[in-house]
């Protein structure tokens, strides 16, 4: 491998140019082709970095040497680009949700390791510091064992965003709807936290968004491997977005929690992010004072940043790592098949009114 990691974007829509920017301010990363379906929309992405575009990713990774391919095309559309890159010898960070089917996400996976290289999904959420701190507290077993943990994402996507691309709000084109495209961040914080899920019971409904077929809220009842439990709600019906959070409540009665999402829910390509992430909850004994210092380190380092990229840069970096030094990313394509099968079963549950193991 070369001294930068040589790097092309896959699908040059909305997303690919906080990807890009990510790449641009990470070191030792440099950005060198993309590739897109549709030559035109791939050149026009090409010229405002600067690089070659493609329409076949084999001889994208072959003539450009390309050492990582980030894959930002619609979720159902995530299969054949990520395995074409795998076996072609790149190693591949694929936007969330790795895929909207297990088939999908098991092809993937099985395309990584035949080839032996890495996978990964942008999570990039668990990069932030507030995050950070609940893992650690779970670690240091400040809260006993994790008991409970709850996900709540209220936020609102009114119909200019489902018309703004021909895919969205569809099950062909999208795969699903809020737990597919919004939750994912909140869903895989909650597993990072909580562990494998045992099994699940989940609802999903279209409370006021009668123009696209998909969920636009969704509650769940989890149980994990260990015992442990978990609740889900996650929405796009209020107006306006309110925030997404995660709390882990432990069996010594201590409880944490981030606030993820503030303010409004971040939309690629038409909104910043509107509020810093930091932590809402912190009870531990002894450490109840250090929630304001929290948010004051936090909501100062926001101000310094623009963090609508900076923890994809974040993320990249630790591919970037991961690839040289032969481990693991922190954010791992296991890691991401464990979300799309947290979802599926949301959505097979309301099909059957069953409880899915």
């Amino acid at each position: 491998m070369s001294a930068s990691l040589r790097v092309a974007i896959i699908g040059p829509g909305k997303v690919a140019h906080l990807h890009a920017k990510g790449v641009l301010q990470t070191p030792d990363t440099k950005l060198v082709a993309v590739y897109g379906r549709n030559a035109d929309k791939a050149s026009d992405f090409a010229q405002v970095y600067g690089i070659p575009s493609y329409t076949d990713i084999a001889e994208m990774v072959s003539r450009e040497q390309v050492d990582l391919c980030l894959v930002c095309t619609p979720h159902p559309a995530h299969r054949e680009p990520t395995v074409a890159a795998l076996n072609a010898g790149a190693h591949v960070l694929v936007e969330k949700p790795l895929a909207s089917s297990l088939d999908d996400c098991d092809a993937i996976i099985e395309a990584a390791q035949r080839n032996d290289r890495q996978l990964g999904v942008i999570s990039q959420r668990r990069f932030y510091a507030p995050c950070q701190r609940i893992r650690q507290a779970i670690d240091a077993g400040d809260l006993g064992k994790p008991a409970l943990g709850v996900v709540q994402m209220y936020g609102w996507r009114d119909e200019a965003y489902y018309r703004s691309d021909p895919w969205r709000g569809s099950w062909a084109g999208e795969g699903g709807g809020v737990l597919v495209n919004q939750a994912p961040h909140q869903l895989d914080l909650l597993l990072w936290y909580m562990g494998e899920v045992e099994s699940v019971y989940g609802v999903w409904q279209n409370i006021n968004h009668p123009y696209i077929e998909v969920d636009d809220t969704a509650v769940a009842i989890v149980r994990f491997k260990n015992g442990t439990l978990g609740n889900i709600i996650v929405s796009n019906s209020q107006q306006p977005g309110l925030y997404g959070k995660v709390h882990i409540h432990g069996s010594s009665g201590a409880s944490v929690g981030v606030q993820t999402d503030g303010g409004a829910m971040f939309i690629a390509g038409r909104s910043s992010i509107a509020e810093p992430p930091v932590n809402d909850l912190w009870t531990i004994p002894g450490q109840e004072k250090r929630l304001a210092e929290f948010i004051n380190e936090d909501t100062d380092f926001f101000n310094q940043i623009d963090a609508t990229s900076y923890f994809f840069g974040l993320q990249i970096a630790d591919f970037r790592d991961a690839i040289r030094e032969g481990r693991p990313p922190l954010v791992t394509g296991e890691d991401g098949r464990r979300v799309v099968a947290l979802f599926q079963a949301i959505y097979e549950s309301t099909r059957t009114g069953k409880v899915v193991e």
